[in-house]
């Protein structure tokens, strides 16, 4: 099946996911994984408004919202963002919001961020280009792009359950969008193995990068 014929999933999907998508231990251990790797790649600081694009229950803004000064955690699901805000709510934290978008089509906000990260979401997105400029608006000058993704697979990730647009990315045409797209200083590293049973029941290993780039 190619990319055009496959679909970017409903966000009603994902609403009924919500509710037991932290359940699974392999989704909080990865975004645990993508967290350190972006620790690992971005120099943090307490003065640094980050957000968090496709942040589903906001599994890696929790874990990045403590070195930080604030975290918008952005979603076209409003079940997982209810998810998120409880969190919130429950651990009484101030400098974590929400924003509700209505589709990936949507511009995001005026605000300026000096981080934008993003995991296991772009591989959901049609129309990619669009959404690398849109990611390079919203960044103060010299701001930092972080992207975790699965590397190009057979599409077995999906084989069963939620669709996707892309069955992963080749790492350097990855870049080289980014650099199209007025970004630089680009670096590719290994964020997580993950393993994840296809729609036969076989468990297979992928892996997931951490792509980041400045906006110059």
């Amino acid at each position: 099946m190619s990319d055009s014929e496959m679909k970017e999933p409903k966000p009603r999907d994902f609403n009924e996911a919500a509710s037991s998508w932290d359940e699974e231990p392999r989704r909080v251990r990865l975004a645990s994984e993508v967290a350190e790797a972006v620790k690992r790649e971005v120099t943090l600081s307490a003065d640094m408004d980050v957000l968090d694009y496709g942040c589903g229950t906001g599994l890696v803004s929790l874990f990045l919202q403590p070195l930080v000064r604030s975290v918008t955690g952005a979603d076209t699901s409003d079940g997982m963002l209810e998810i998120l805000r409880a969190k919130v709510m429950a651990q009484r934290l101030t400098n974590v919001q929400t924003l509700h978008l209505e589709s990936e089509r949507e511009s995001l906000p005026a605000e300026r961020f000096d981080l934008l990260v993003s995991s296991m979401t772009l591989h959901h997105v049609e129309d990619l280009e669009k959404l690398v400029r849109e990611f390079r608006r919203v960044l103060r000058p010299g701001g930092v792009l972080a992207v975790a993704d699965l590397d190009s697979e057979d599409g077995s990730f999906h084989g069963h359950g939620l669709s996707a647009a892309h069955s992963g990315f080749d790492r350097e045409r990855m870049r080289g969008m980014l650099v199209e797209a007025g970004f630089s200083d680009t670096r590719a590293v290994n964020a997580a193995m993950l393993e994840k049973p296809d729609a036969q029941g076989v468990v297979r290993t992928y892996t997931v990068f951490l792509l980041t780039a400045r906006k110059k």
